[in-house]
């Protein structure tokens, strides 16, 4: 999704005021950045129920819901660049709290790229339950269904099924006890689980890895300065929701008490729809983290549903089909074909955002970084 265009406008502003070196105005753009970020999240949360029939709002813990939140904070992170970094003078960061602030949002950057590589082969997966599904409409959507499609149908869902079901940290830790009793059916299930977790420690935990982001994420005190303190603690604030939300939806590699690892402030506007989200994220995630789903994205748990009642039809199935039970199963095929034709098309759209977010917090670490060393150069005495 390309920059919106009050992104564009917002920044010109902030290039034009930096270029008049007056404190007023660098003080009205943090503000004015702040309250941007209120209203973009604001958006996402508060949906407009009246929206044109072509361009419906996005159903949350949608793929279309992620792609909008992931284009939210690439705008957020350009903007706060703008503000924070570009053209300041690097003594600012020598001051107390932001000598502590900035190399601490670095350090949850990096965290955030492990992240970013757990979530893009957690889509690998989504796009394997995918082709299993399609496999799945293939086979049922005829209009005369004989035993080999609903056999071929009732492999692939259940195969489906099974990695839907599979328990992420036995599975994603390769443990001896989920292997042992395995299938061949079982075993090429663990194995596309296994794709997840090559490039990680078999100890690396997702929500180990959100805990130590947000464990010393702190608002800002009142007797503390403010400045760029408050936006430095935004965008640490919207970094961790943007990553915890993720590993919330997509499965990743042990996620065992994930909806207690995020707290934010209530004292900021653009805290508020955050925080109702998280609100909304958490209740879900404890309502269903007991049944081993693996992910509380929209589409999966569409997925699930049609699948179970799919395999129920194929295990009672009977030629030729009643009519009624023909254009009841036609229906449920047809929606989970809707299905596969939008994550198809959007987790790969999905992907190259989040590989896009990869790159961003790189390159943006890195410009971070220049301006700390800066900082250790000014603060180094010249030897004489």
């Amino acid at each position: 999704m390309p920059p919106t265009d009050n992104q564009g406008s917002f920044l010109n502003r902030i290039s034009i005021r930096r270029n008049q070196v007056v404190y007023e105005n660098e003080v009205e753009d943090l503000e004015q950045f702040q309250k941007h970020v209120a209203d973009r999240l604001s958006e996402l949360f508060n949906q407009p129920e009246d929206a044109p029939a072509n361009d419906p709002p996005e159903t949350p813990l949608s793929i279309s819901w992620f792609r909008k939140l992931l284009d939210i904070f690439l705008c957020v992170e350009a903007e706060f660049k703008a503000v924070v970094i570009m053209g300041r003078d690097a003594n600012n960061f020598t001051k107390s709290p932001l000598d502590r602030l900035i190399p601490e949002h670095l350090d949850r950057s990096l965290k955030a790229l492990d992240i970013c590589t757990a979530i893009n082969h957690g889509i690998d997966l989504l796009l394997h339950w995918q082709k299993l599904a399609q496999i799945a409409v293939d086979s049922l959507q005829r209009k005369t269904i004989g035993e080999g499609h609903v056999k071929r149908a009732k492999k692939a869902l259940n195969t489906l099924l099974s990695s839907i079901h599979i328990d992420d940290k036995e599975n994603h830790q390769h443990t001896k006890s989920a292997a042992a009793p395995a299938s061949s059916k079982d075993h090429t299930t663990i194995g596309n689980l296994k794709s997840l977790s090559y490039s990680f420690a078999k100890s690396w935990s997702a929500s180990k890895q959100i805990q130590a982001m947000s464990s010393n994420l702190a608002a800002p005190r009142g007797g503390e300065p403010t400045g760029l303190v408050v936006p430095v603690y935004l965008m640490s604030s919207i970094l961790v929701f943007v990553m915890w939300a993720m590993v919330a939806a997509i499965p990743c590699q042990e996620r065992t008490g994930l909806g207690a690892h995020l707290q934010l402030s209530k004292q900021f506007t653009w805290a508020q729809p955050m925080i109702g989200l998280q609100d909304k994220i958490g209740e879900d995630w404890k309502k269903k983290e007991k049944k081993g789903r693996s992910g509380l994205l929209e589409e999966t748990q569409m997925l699930e549903k049609l699948a179970k009642s799919l395999v129920e039809f194929a295990e009672g199935f009977k030629f030729p089909v009643e009519v009624e039970k023909a254009e009841e199963v036609a229906a449920q095929v047809a929606e989970m074909g809707e299905i596969c034709r939008s994550m198809e098309e959007g987790l790969a759209a999905l992907q190259m955002q989040v590989t896009e977010l990869f790159h961003r917090i790189v390159r943006s670490r890195a410009e971070a970084l220049d301006v700390l060393d800066q900082v250790n150069k000014i603060a180094t005495p010249v030897p004489y």
